[in-house]
């Protein structure tokens, strides 16, 4: 493949997390190590109870460990570790394309984009079943509505992402919401990003999947309530205290009725939650101000290290 860009003046990490991958990671490494000749491919090991690590190793990959289990455990290992120009993500178990990743690496440099992401594209019905697709859909679009737009596939496990972008990253998640994180952060430094579609197939055969769709998938959701509020504070206690003080409303309305009828408040109890159910509501607004204001502060200063860090 011609590209348009010499890749040998960067210097280029392939960094690949893996678990229970022998019978696929052979064929990533090899076929990554033709995509790209003059990168540096590694594999992170976690924990695998098979032979990935001396297949990984045989095929020609820089082999290190990760103890803690999870893939953001690994992530936060790879970034930590590996120091390069320009980094490649990839799981390990042969179903991302590894001869996109010039083009990928092309699209990063010439649109100096921070991350770009792998989506993924496939016929096979077994490759991205019916449930995952729903699921990374409807994850991605609560995402979209939360933070922005930033991609179509955003549990994509394939992506580009520019040293800037690898040294910021505070990688505080343990696992499979390694790669919400990844897009949270992107979108609240207001990084350049793009995406570029990408062949995606079903596992090499003996190769089993890690994911859990449903324990997976809600882990997924309550990190991205776990960032929408850490990011997004006001808007978040705002609509907490909206809540409660629709409930608030709602109970007083039969109090209201009653004392102008009668001129008594019979139900005392119910007066005195909706008097602390309005109070929580103006609490909550408060809280959205004063942290609204320390994210800020703490998103500047991420802003600044980033911009500390040499561009591709």
């Amino acid at each position: 493949m011609n590209n348009i860009i010499d890749f040998s003046k960067y210097e280029i990490a392939v960094i690949i997390p893996c678990y229970n991958e022998e019978v696929a990671i052979a064929t990533v490494v090899k076929d990554f190590k033709k995509a790209l000749p003059t990168a540096t491919v590694y594999v992170y090991d976690n924990n695998s109870k098979d032979k990935t690590k001396e297949v990984a190793l045989k095929a020609g990959a820089v082999v290190r460990s990760e103890t803690h289990q999870g893939k953001g455990n690994v992530v936060r290992r790879m970034f930590s570790d590996v120091d390069a120009d320009i980094y490649i993500m990839v799981d390990g178990d042969d179903t991302y394309d590894a001869f996109s990743a010039p083009k990928m690496i092309e699209k990063l440099i010439t649109e100096k984009l921070d991350m770009l992401v792998g989506t993924r594209v496939t016929e096979e019905q077994a490759a991205y079943r019916s449930g995952h697709r729903f699921g990374n859909m409807m994850l991605t679009g609560c995402a979209t509505y939360l933070f922005g737009k930033a991609t179509s596939d955003m549990l994509s496990g394939y992506r580009v992402f520019s040293k800037r972008f690898v040294k910021s990253f505070p990688s505080l998640a343990a696992g499979f919401e390694t790669e919400t994180e990844l897009t949270v952060h992107a979108l609240s430094l207001r990084m350049p990003i793009g995406e570029m579609t990408t062949p995606y197939k079903s596992r090499p055969a003996g190769s089993v999947s890690k994911l859990s769709t449903y324990k997976d998938g809600i882990r997924i959701l309550l990190a991205i309530i776990r960032f929408f509020e850490q990011e997004r504070p006001l808007m978040f206690f705002a609509l907490l205290g909206l809540f409660f003080a629709f409930v608030s409303i709602a109970l007083s309305i039969p109090l209201f009725i009653t004392y102008f009828k009668t001129g008594l408040v019979p139900r005392f109890p119910t007066a005195i939650l909706v008097s602390g159910l309005m109070v929580l509501s103006f609490l909550s607004l408060v809280c959205g101000l004063v942290l609204n204001t320390v994210t800020r502060g703490r998103q500047e200063m991420k802003r600044l290290f980033y911009l500390s860090i040499k561009s591709v």
